[in-house]
């Protein structure tokens, strides 16, 4: 298990390597999509799901406002997912 403490030092090296400010990185909110999809979809929809968001995030500009509104319309879309055979 990873310390929050080691998350908050990884968020820092992957920040400094692709020069990125703190609310470029919103660690909670992504945290929470990875939770929320693993929970409403299937644990490896979670890794997929939010590097789709951080490609759609990044065309749509990449600031924290297209992050976050990127990030919540995945949550809202794993929300509603039904799991049916058409999904399996």
């Amino acid at each position: 298990t990873l310390s929050p403490e080691a998350l908050d030092a990884w968020a820092g090296a992957l920040r400094d390597r692709f020069g990125l400010a703190p609310e470029d990185v919103p660690i909670a909110l992504v945290l929470d999509l990875a939770r929320d999809v693993a929970n409403e979809v299937a644990r490896p929809a979670a890794p997929l799901s939010a590097f789709v968001a951080g490609l759609v995030a990044g065309r749509a500009g990449g600031d924290p406002a297209s992050v976050r509104e990127t990030i919540e319309a995945v949550v809202d879309l794993a929300e509603e997912w039904q799991v049916s055979e058409s999904h399996a």
